[in-house]
This record gives C-alpha cells, sequence and structure tokens, in this order.
C-alpha cells in the first residue's frame, strides 16, 4: 500500500471510475480548469475534457437538477457542490426529484447519481460554511448517505456511489482532506453499509463518524496511558446503518459513547442510540449510553468559540471518564 492524502485518494477514485466507465461524468462549481474549490478535481479536466468535467453557474439546483435528470438517462454524474451547507439548495430536486424517482416508476428508473461535497468547522468560514447536518439526508427514503474518515474509505467508498444505482449522499469533512492514509493500488470498493471497528478495546465503545473517527482514535490512544481500552467503531456509512457492527461491540464492552459532529438535537447519534437500546445490547450495558455531539449554535468565527462549538479530544477524553466512573 501507498500512504495518499485523503483528497489524492479521493481523486484517485473519481478517476479510475471515470476511466472505467464513459457515462461517468462530473458537475460542478469551478471543477474544470480550477480543480474544485478544494482542489478535489485537479488535473482531471486537462485529462478529460470539457465534455466530462463540466463547469456550471452558480446554481445548486441546477447541479443537482441535471445530475438527477442525466441519471434517469442512463449516465452516471457525479455532482460537486462547493460547500455541504448549499445543499439545502439542492434539496427539491434530491430530495422531492431523485430519492423519488425510482420508487414511483416501481424501480424501471434509476437514478445512479453521486452527489458530494465538504462539511464541518475547523477553517474558520462561519456560520453559512461550517456546517454538518448529514442526518437530515438520512431521513429521506431513497437516498444513501455516507461519511468516509481515511484516504482508503474514501476511495473504495466513492467507487461504490459511483457504481450504485440510486442517488448517494457522499460526506468529506474540510478537515479529512489533508491527512494521509494507506490506500491499496488498483481497483477496490468498500461497501456502502457496513461500519468499520478501527480499534479493538475492551472496556468501551465510541461510536463515531468523519472527522469525530479520527479525534476518537486520538482520545483512545491518550486513555490507554491511563490503562483504558476504547474500541472505536466507524459507522462510515449513515444509510444504510449497520447497527449489527455497533451492537456487537457494546455486547462486548457493555459501555458506550457516541460521537458526532453534529448539533445534538434530532441527529444521527440518537438514531444508534435507540437502536442500541432496542437490540440485545441493552442488557449487556452497565452504564447509560452517551452521546456527544455540536452544541445547538451557528458556527461561530472566533477560531476559539468555533472549536468549542463541536468535540474535540478533551472532550472525548472527558466523556468516557465519565461512562466509565
Amino acid at each position: 500500500m501507498a500512504e495518499k492524502l485523503y483528497i489524492e485518494a479521493l481523486r484517485e477514485g473519481l478517476r479510475e471510475e471515470m476511466l472505467r466507465d464513459e457515462n461517468v461524468f462530473i458537475i460542478g462549481e469551478d471543477v474544470g480548469l480550477y480543480g474544485g474549490a478544494f482542489g478535489v478535481t485537479k488535473g482531471l479536466f486537462q485529462e478529460f475534457g470539457e465534455n466530462r468535467i463540466i463547469d456550471t453557474p452558480i446554481s445548486e439546483a441546477a447541479i443537482a437538477g441535471a445530475a438527477v435528470g442525466a441519471a434517469l438517462c442512463g449516465m452516471r454524474p457525479v455532482a460537486e457542490i462547493m460547500f455541504f451547507d448549499f445543499f439545502t439548495i439542492a434539496m427539491d430536486q434530491l430530495v422531492n426529484q431523485g430519492a423519488k424517482n425510482r420508487y414511483m416508476f416501481g424501480g424501471k428508473a434509476k437514478v445512479p447519481m453521486v452527489i458530494r461535497g465538504p462539511m464541518g468547522c475547523g477553517t474558520g468560514a462561519a456560520a453559512q460554511h461550517s456546517q454538518s447536518f448529514p442526518a437530515v439526508f438520512a431521513h429521506f427514503p431513497g437516498l444513501k448517505v455516507v461519511m468516509p474518515s481515511t484516504p482508503y474509505d474514501v476511495k473504495g467508498l466513492i467507487k461504490s456511489a459511483i457504481r450504485d444505482n440510486n442517488p448517494v449522499v457522499f460526506v468529506e469533512h474540510k478537515l479529512l482532506y489533508w491527512t494521509k492514509g494507506e490506500v491499496p493500488e488498483g481497483d477496490y470498493t468498500v461497501p456502502i453499509g457496513k461500519a468499520d471497528v478501527k480499534r479493538d478495546g475492551k472496556d468501551i465503545t465510541i461510536v463515531a463518524g468523519s472527522i469525530m473517527v479520527r479525534r476518537a482514535l486520538e482520545a483512545a490512544q491518550k486513555l490507554e496511558e491511563d490503562g483504558i481500552d476504547v474500541e472505536v467503531v466507524d459507522i462510515r456509512s449513515l444509510k444504510p446503518l449497520d447497527l449489527r457492527t455497533v451492537v456487537s461491540s457494546v455486547k462486548k464492552t457493555g459501555r458506550v459513547l457516541i460521537v458526532e459532529d453534529d448539533p445534538i438535537s434530532y441527529g444521527w447519534g440518537a438514531e444508534i442510540a435507540a437502536g442500541i437500546a432496542g437490540s440485545e445490547a441493552f442488557d449487556y450495558l452497565d452504564a447509560p449510553i452517551k452521546r456527544l455531539a455540536g452544541l445547538d449554535i451557528p458556527i461561530p468565527y472566533n477560531p476559539n468559540l468555533e472549536k468549542h462549538a463541536v468535540p474535540q479530544v478533551p472532550n472525548i477524553i472527558e466523556a468516557v471518564r465519565e461512562v466509565l466512573r
């Protein structure tokens, strides 16, 4: 395996799928010569040309609508939204059209599209460019939602998402783009709907997603110095959700902390908590289920307040100690 940046692994996955299938194309704002706002599509325009790397006007509604229409006609579009916050502008096309068409046509129509973009805070981008709300899309039948945390997962999942015959919301945290990890050479996929145990442990389970997986692993490493053995489960996919892996881990450890980037009210952590409480893992719990999530506030511009708005490594360590008391 080679060590690569998250953004490099993502770009590699996109490129390989475009080489594999001529129906795959990328559409979005500044994805062409500029290479994308965060550089994800850098170099692809020069290789594939303007017919497959398509720059659009500043209209997320148009981007999503064009992707839905192209997918219904047999293409496999990958639509880039410059900031995850602006998925809200594409809600009608994505939620009322793309998510519903396969069902409404009795399975005869397919909508094989990916809509992807960077979410999250930590870059000083303030309230309108820093939000995390993937759970919103997991609420709607017909959409799949994935949120890879490692270079290995982002390449394997973007390939699976492009090959899927349903619309997939593909969530990338901005702070993950420049993280490194091992990535196999050549073609491979990571299944959508399968969680991954990123670290084995016996004292407590941390269930996390996206950037919080990295923070959970860092917290686990620090807690190990005090003899606390933490298991970290990366959900990887919000919809479909692999509750079986979570339940198996909780049965083993007897304690669980759920860590998410979203605001805590109605977040995906509540869905996992309900799943644990309604499963056989409930009888194995030695402490109440605990959730740690973002505050119910718009993301502040001030860097110190911004850090306070979402869980950091010290918050995770403190929460683990609380569950273990």
